[in-house]
C-alpha cells in the first residue's frame, strides 16, 4: 500500500514538473529565451537605428544611427547630408550617382556600411530608407531645406551652418568621421591615404594644393574632410559656429578660413592638421595628375546640381574606361589617359 502511494506522489510530482516547464516555455516572456528572441531583436534594430529620426518619447535617435554606422569600425562613421534636391532626379540624382561610385570605385563596397545619410528633409529621408541604408533625419525648426540650395544664396548658407552645429554635435559624442558632400565620388578606398591614428586631428580637402602637407596656405574645401573627436576638435567646432551670427553673407568655409590665417585657431587650439593632396583628393578645380593614385573626385569648383551630375557621370565613364583599359595587354592605354573637361560645371557660372 505504502508503495503504490508512493509511486502516486513520484507521478503528481512529475507532473507538476512538466506543467512548469511548459508554462515556462509557452506563456513566459519571449525575451527570457534567447532562442526565441534572438530574430525579433535583429528586426527591431534595422527599423530603430538603421534608419533614425527623434520621437515623441526623446530617445536619442542619433546616438543609435551612429552606434550601428560605426559598428566594428572604432567609432567612426562616413556622414553625408543630403535633401530632396540631391535624392530626386527625372533620370538620375546626385544620390544615385554617390552610391554609385561606391559600387565602381576599388575596394569601396563595403565602406557603404559605415556611411550614414542624414536627411533635412522628409522626401530624402524616405528615399534613404528604401534605399536600406543607415539614415537618420535632421529637424530644423521652422526650415525646410528640401530644394536646391544654389551656392551661396541665404538658403545655402544657412543650410552649410546647420551642418557645421550638426557635426560639431557628433564629436561631443566621441565618434571620429569622414564628412563628404555627396557630390563626391569614391573612386578608391581613401582610408589608405589617410591617417588613422591621434597624431594628426584634422585632415581636409584642398581647392588648389602647393605641394606642402603641414601648409596652412592651402585653399581648404569642407566638402571633405577626417576630423578625430577629442577636446580640441570639439572646441574648434563650438568657436567656428559661434561666429554663425557675426557674419552675415558668409559661408561657414570662408569664416573657417578666416580662423585660419587672421586669428590662428589652429595653433591657439594645438590642432595638427594635415591638408590633402589633389593628386590623391582630387576636385574639378584641380585635376589629379595621376588616375592611377586617385581616390575621390569633388565637383568643387562648381555651381549647380545639374551641372554636378552631368561632369560627374563623366568622371565615373572615364574611371571604367580606365579599368577597362587596365586590364587590356596594352599599358600605353592607360598612359594616355586624361580626364573629360568639366564643361557644364564652367557654364554654369555664366
Amino acid at each position: 500500500m505504502d508503495k503504490l502511494k508512493d509511486q502516486t506522489s513520484l507521478i503528481a510530482i512529475l507532473f507538476l514538473l512538466l506543467l512548469g516547464a511548459i508554462y515556462l516555455f509557452v506563456y513566459a516572456p519571449t525575451t527570457t529565451n534567447p532562442l526565441l528572441s534572438s530574430q525579433p531583436q535583429h528586426c527591431q534594430s534595422l527599423n530603430t537605428t538603421s534608419s533614425a529620426t527623434v520621437d515623441s518619447s526623446g530617445s536619442d535617435a542619433l546616438e543609435a544611427a551612429l552606434a550601428e554606422a560605426s559598428r566594428s569600425n572604432n567609432k567612426t562613421v562616413i556622414i553625408a547630408i543630403v535633401n530632396k534636391a540631391y535624392v530626386e532626379g527625372d533620370d538620375r540624382s546626385m544620390l544615385g550617382l554617390f552610391l554609385n561610385s561606391f559600387w565602381h570605385g576599388e575596394g569601396t563596397r563595403g565602406l557603404i556600411d559605415h556611411l550614414l545619410l542624414v536627411a533635412v528633409d522628409q522626401t530624402a529621408f524616405e528615399r534613404c530608407k528604401f534605399l536600406r541604408l543607415h539614415c537618420y533625419k535632421l529637424v530644423t525648426d521652422g526650415v525646410e531645406f528640401d530644394g536646391e540650395e544654389v551656392y551661396m544664396s541665404d538658403d545655402f548658407i544657412k543650410m552649410m551652418w546647420r551642418r557645421t552645429l550638426f557635426l560639431g554635435d557628433v564629436l561631443k559624442r566621441g565618434y571620429n568621421f569622414i564628412f563628404m558632400d555627396t557630390d563626391v565620388m569614391w573612386l578608391r578606398n581613401p582610408f589608405s591615404r589617410l591617417i588613422q591614428n591621434d597624431t594628426v586631428d584634422l585632415q581636409i580637402s584642398t581647392d588648389f594644393f602647393n605641394g606642402d602637407q603641414w601648409s596652412q596656405s592651402n585653399p581648404i574645401n569642407t566638402g571633405f574632410y577626417m576630423i578625430m573627436s577629442n577636446n580640441k576638435t570639439v572646441s574648434l567646432f563650438d568657436s567656428w559656429y559661434a561666429k554663425k551670427d557675426n557674419s552675415t553673407g558668409l559661408k561657414e568655409q570662408d569664416v573657417l578660413n578666416t580662423m585660419i590665417h587672421d586669428e590662428g585657431v589652429f595653433q591657439h587650439l594645438g590642432l595638427r592638421v594635415r591638408f590633402l593632396d589633389t593628386l590623391y583628393f582630387s576636385g574639378f578645380c584641380q585635376d589629379s595628375r595621376d588616375v592611377r593614385a586617385v581616390t575621390t573626385v569633388h565637383s568643387n569648383c562648381c555651381r549647380t546640381i545639374n551641372a554636378k551630375v552631368t561632369d560627374l557621370t563623366s568622371v565615373i565613364h572615364d574611371w571604367k574606361r580606365f579599368r577597362a583599359a587596365s586590364l587590356s595587354s596594352s599599358p600605353n592605354e592607360t598612359s594616355a589617359f586624361s580626364w573629360s573637361r568639366h564643361v557644364a560645371c564652367v557654364d554654369s557660372w555664366h
